[in-house]
């Protein structure tokens, strides 16, 4: 019982970072043009409209209409998501799926494992496959690149396909850094990226090792 207070005030810190991250994707989707909407993401195979549609997703489904999505998927979790996302572009106006976000800020939906922290890395992560694709400055706050940058973990870099072997991530704007070898120098946003599997613009990274972590 001891730490139940302290696990208690961290989740209320982590969901104001929550809804303070959706609030601001909402209001950078609303300022986005029609081209922009439909430029690819970092996030593989998706335009920056099947991006704003997942994001939202957790908080839209219930958790009936989930399963059913589930099944029709046979129990692939990404094809779920990827149908799910390119059907909700579909129908949804880029209105609405700013709106989403907005409306859904302090929706408490957590992914299956993670908690509160794993769903502020799925909104700041998505977010960033949507302004570094976009080329748009927007830098998310340190407190919140922070707890994900301690939360990486070897489980979670196999989980998300990132292949970090024999590099050493190094933040140039933090005093942050992990693994082992070579190091591959960038934005600590940027690295937080290569941690979820994604993979950059020329440009953004610097290091011997960092074109296995850059776009062709």
């Amino acid at each position: 019982m001891e730490n139940a207070a302290p696990r208690k005030d961290r989740n209320a810190k982590v969901r104001a970072w929550i809804a303070a991250e959706r609030h601001e994707l909402a209001q950078l989707l609303d300022g986005l043009g029609a081209d922009q909407w439909d430029r690819r993401s970092l996030c593989a195979g998706w335009r920056v409209r099947e991006v704003a549609a997942h994001i939202s997703m957790g908080f839209r489904l219930s958790l009936p209409a989930t399963l059913g999505e589930l099944a029709r998927a046979r129990g692939n979790l990404h094809r779920m998501t990827d149908r799910v996302a390119r059907r909700d572009a579909a129908v949804h106006s880029t209105a609405e799926l700013a709106a989403f976000l907005r409306e859904g800020a302090h929706h408490p939906w957590t992914p299956p494992v993670g908690g509160y922290t794993a769903a502020l890395g799925h909104d700041v992560v998505h977010g960033l496959d949507i302004t570094v694709a976009l080329g748009l400055d927007r830098r998310v706050p340190e407190e919140r690149l922070r707890v994900l940058l301690d939360g990486i973990r070897p489980s979670g870099l196999r989980f998300f396909g990132a292949d970090i072997s024999g590099v050493r991530l190094c933040a140039e704007d933090l005093d942050w850094s992990y693994g082992s070898g070579s190091p591959v120098y960038g934005a600590a946003q940027d690295l937080l990226l290569l941690a979820f599997g994604r993979r950059l613009p020329n440009g953004r990274l610097r290091g011997e090792p960092s074109s296995r972590f850059t776009t062709t």
